[in-house]
């Protein structure tokens, strides 16, 4: 009786330790001198909303399709309780004309509590990696409207978050919270559009500008599956809060013109329609995930989000529409 008893207690705990090892597995954390890589490409479909920067640009309710986004992550175990962490993305959409880093962050991750204990609980510290690229985009003088040329803030910054869980044989059911703090930069290049009728003299084709800080709160719950020894299943619910952009003040120097009070009429008007530039939005992300184990060391997953979200007025990130299909290939050795 006692033989049989360690026997499905011994094939329990190999199975915990195999699930565990799951790439998809929201909780899976690489053991000492473990690497793994995730590398996904996805498909977006996406209408734009009716916010008063998208009806200004003439682009309200205008479909996006096929907007191309691909990703990689990034882990190696430094102990069995401590990771190194990578998560990178780029998309392209070309009806815009808009690409570059959608997605940029490198940082540990520590196991405080383990499988042993009542839950798992991991603290994480990321760095933000926007800084990387400058933010690009153009400002219309004559109907004050802002286009973005790319995804990237031009900011760097710091994540600091927590992820929990727990796991019943095959069920894994977790959670995680983060903030971000974003440092105020004038790591951008804005393109000024001016028209015969708007020129200044003084005010070059191209400024970079003082952003602020500001901070965002993301969030979410998951849960994964174990069909069997091959095939696994999750779902999940993310919220990712998206600042608004503030402007302080023109880094770049201007000329001297002759006339100093219409540039400076042109420079304080510009100021005041970007002091608070009403840009953030809200995103809503329902998420589902197949995976299929093709040999110990590669996995293959199917991924699909839908995303609801609200906007604020200036936003041009707002829709109406956005539907999310890829796969991605994960191996670990």
């Amino acid at each position: 009786m006692k033989k049989s008893l360690l026997i499905v207690g011994s094939l329990l705990f190999v199975n915990s330790v195999a699930f565990a090892g799951n790439l998809e597995n929201p909780l899976y954390l690489p053991s000492y001198g473990e690497f793994y890589s995730k590398t996904g490409a996805a498909i977006m479909y996406k209408r734009a909303d009716h916010t008063d920067a998208q009806i200004t640009k003439h682009h309200d309710g205008a479909v996006e399709f096929p907007i191309w986004r691909f990703t990689e992550d990034l882990g190696l175990g430094l102990n069995d309780r401590l990771a190194l962490t990578g998560r990178f993305g780029w998309t392209h959409d070309g009806h815009i004309d808009r690409k570059g880093l959608h997605r940029g962050r490198i940082g540990l991750t520590y196991r405080i509590l383990s499988e042993q204990s009542p839950i798992i609980l991991d603290v994480y510290a990321d760095a933000y990696l926007s800084g990387l690229m400058a933010m690009q985009g153009s400002f219309n003088l004559e109907n004050k409207s802002f286009t973005y040329d790319n995804y990237s803030n031009g900011r760097w910054g710091v994540y600091a978050g927590t992820r929990f869980g727990k796991t019943w044989d095959k069920f894994t059911l977790s959670g995680y919270v983060e903030y971000l703090q974003t440092f105020g930069s004038h790591n951008n290049k804005i393109k000024i559009d001016q028209t015969p009728t708007t020129m200044v003299a003084g005010i070059p084709d191209e400024i970079s500008v003082d952003l602020k800080s500001n901070h965002e709160v993301n969030f979410g719950i998951n849960g994964f599956y174990e069909l069997s020894e091959k095939w696994s299943v999750g779902g999940g619910f993310e919220f990712c809060q998206h600042s608004d952009n503030s402007v302080t003040g023109i880094d770049t120097k201007l000329n001297t013109p002759v006339d100093q009070t219409l540039q400076d009429a042109v420079v304080d008007g510009l100021l005041a329609q970007t002091a608070d530039m009403n840009d953030g939005w809200n995103e809503y992300i329902i998420k589902a995930v197949a995976a299929y184990q093709m040999t110990d060391n590669i996995q293959f997953a199917v991924f699909a989000e839908y995303t609801f979200d609200n906007s604020h007025s200036q936003s041009q990130n707002g829709t109406d529409i956005k539907a999310e299909l890829g796969m991605r290939v994960n191996v670990s050795f």
